[in-house]
Parts: structure tokens; sequence; C-alpha cells
């Protein structure tokens, strides 16, 4: 589930990535100690592989968490369709789990009641785009419309939501990106009785330059969750040729 620092969404802050007028491929993977995602611990330590293609503002992106240290950790494998216009994204992602419904963990199965697959759409917008704005805020939503979603208070399905506001900005040779997310109403799937923030992190960035050609970006987010009064220290580095 990543947030999904979605392939889409980098083509949305990379400004002019968005006018390319060839096809663009990403192939990265990021190692972390825990697997952190909208405030949830969802694994220990992990390798989270991502495959993307991107033109002109349309993007396809895999990506897929498979633990390390712990062999219950659950799979994951995330397929997401998104398209970046100005500072406008929209994305469908399909979420599929090793654990959910269906006991057999069948990849292709899709019944409503027996599938171990999410279903999820987004949209947001990049407000530093705006003139004159101080704060260059990016808000997102996201809205689960199938598969295997939560339950609200009555028992049914939940269209379990997150919105997330993010400010990215820079600091002494560091790359930082400031988070507030929070479920707007009563969830299964994030543990909430009602609107409740679950996530506040700070997260920071460095490259580590290896050879004049080659560097890896290294990572830390310090994340807190004050519906479910826990924190997490994350560390990480990303592989990309």
């Amino acid at each position: 589930m990543k947030k999904i620092v979605l392939f889409a969404m980098g083509l949305v802050l990379g400004g002019p990535a968005l006018a390319q007028e060839k096809v663009e491929t990403t192939i990265a993977a990021d190692f972390v100690n825990e697997y952190i995602w909208r405030g949830l611990k969802l694994g220990d330590v992990a390798v989270q592989p991502t495959f993307g293609v991107g033109y002109k503002g349309l993007s396809l992106t895999a990506w897929g968490s498979y633990g390390l240290s712990n062999k219950d950790d659950v799979k994951e494998f995330d397929l997401t369709l998104g398209y970046a216009i100005g500072g406008l994204n929209i994305g469908i992602t399909d979420y599929w789990f090793s654990e959910g419904l269906d006991p057999d963990a069948r990849y292709f199965k899709y019944d409503a009641h027996s599938t171990n697959h999410v279903f999820e759409a987004n949209i947001g917008y990049d407000f530093s785009r705006l003139s004159g704005l101080a704060i260059p805020v990016v808000l997102q939503w996201y809205t689960n419309f199938g598969g295997n979603d939560g339950l609200n208070k009555n028992g049914r399905r939940a269209y379990s939501s997150y919105v997330e506001a993010s400010v990215p900005f820079r600091l002494a040779t560091v790359d930082w990106t400031a988070t507030v997310g929070a479920v707007p109403y009563a969830t299964t799937s994030y543990g909430t009785n009602g609107f409740a923030v679950t996530n506040l992190s700070l997260r920071a960035t460095k490259d580590i330059r290896v050879t004049d050609s080659f560097s890896i970006p290294v990572f830390g987010q310090l994340t807190g969750n004050p519906c479910s009064q826990k924190a997490y220290l994350v560390l990480g580095f990303t592989l990309q040729p």
C-alpha cells in the first residue's frame, strides 16, 4: 500500500516531467526496517520493488512488499493506473494481499465476498503550482470502492477513506516532507470509530554519492499515529539504476 509514492505522484511533483514526449521508465527497490503505511504497521524488515512506465502524464506502476525478517509478514502486490496534468492527479489502485477473504490467496480471485484484492480511487492536487501560495501543500484523497474493504459501525461496507496533506521542503541539503493524514469516518480497515488522525510523519531523504554517476538515496521517517497511540522510526534506502 505504500503511499504509493506513486509514480504518478512523482510526475506531479516533477513539474516538467508531465510534458515528456517519450516513455519514461522507473525500476527501483526500497529496503526498510519496518513497513509503515498511513500510520499503520504492516510488516517488519522488507524489500519493496517498483516498476513503472509513464507517457505524457499517464502512468502504470507495479509495487510490492515482501518481508525479509518475518516469514509471517503479509505479501503485497499493487497495480496503479494514474494520470497527472498540471497540479492535478487521479488514479486507481488494485491492492492484492496474501491474506484476506480467500484462504488460498489466489491472485485472479475477484469475487466481491471472497477476494484478497482491494480497489481504491484517489484524487489530489499540488497547490504549490499556484502562484502566490506561501506553503507548497499537496492534498490527496483516497477511497476504497470495491473488493475486501472494511466495515462501518453498522457492519456494512465502509468505503474506507483517507485524506492526507503533505508539505515538501529543503533544509540543510536534505529533502524533507511533513505529512498529516486522517481517516474521515469509522472503518475496520484503519481501526477507527469515526474521524481520526492516523498519520503524523516527518521524512528526510539524502542522496549518498557512491561514484560520480551513482548515488543511493537514504531516508529516515518518524511517524506517530494519535489514534492507535503508536510511534515508529523507519530507516531505509533505495536502489535504482
